[in-house]
């Protein structure tokens, strides 16, 4: 785990069940890591938990080959049973989170939404980073209550571990969520949108390269 929490970086990209359909999720993923994605999560909402473990165990052989983290989202028994690298949880599981850091070996990330004292007492608990937003309204939860991007520098103050902007983020507003420093920047429906994943990619991780250091 160790070696994985040093992914914990850089360009991260969460699939999306109407932007990045089964059929041709392996192609777009290998574009976007291509293209220079640290972190691929799988969300799917929709599948069975059989077509979920397909899924998952070949992403996860997919970013190994590239050295990247995968994580799965909110299948926690799922993650647990492959030895999943990542799994991430949100509100639904934050009740459960010492019965999960318990079970559970590998990476794990909560959504944190704009409270940082929250964000502090996973950290305590055994959270390996934590994400934060939406920063910017959002194409893929439009009724995610839009925070502050003064809530990343408060958390860099107090926070030892990795922190993840998420929410809205685009090229065009990118330049506003990068001097606040976090450590990984997630995006899906700009990138999965794009006529040209890879090359898209590539524009978001050659940005935040140049900036978070």
């Amino acid at each position: 785990m160790k070696n994985n929490k040093e992914k914990l970086h850089g360009l991260y990209v969460i699939t999306d069940d109407a932007l990045t359909p089964l059929d041709g999720i392996k192609e777009s993923v290998t574009k976007a890591i291509n293209g220079g994605a640290k972190i691929v999560q799988l969300r799917d909402k929709t599948s069975s938990d059989e077509t979920i473990e397909q899924t998952a165990t070949m992403l996860q052989a997919l970013c190994r080959k590239h050295s990247v983290l995968f994580v799965l989202n909110d299948k926690i028994d799922i993650a647990i049973k492959l030895s999943i690298d990542g799994l991430h949880i949100g509100r639904s599981d934050h009740a459960r989170f010492d019965k999960i850091r318990a079970d559970y070996k590998g990476i794990l990330g909560v959504s944190c939404y704009g409270d940082v004292d929250m964000a502090l007492d996973f950290e305590h608990r055994g959270a390996d980073y934590v994400a934060f937003g939406s920063f910017f309204t959002s194409p893929t939860k439009p009724l995610a209550e839009v925070v502050d991007l003064s809530v990343l520098s408060a958390a860099k103050n107090k926070l030892n571990i990795p922190i993840c902007a998420i929410g809205g983020i685009n090229l065009d507003n990118l330049n506003k969520v990068l001097p606040k420093k976090p450590d990984m920047v997630c995006v899906i429906s700009d990138i999965w949108k794009s006529d040209n994943i890879q090359e898209r990619s590539e524009k978001y991780s050659n940005t935040i390269q140049g900036i978070i250091k």
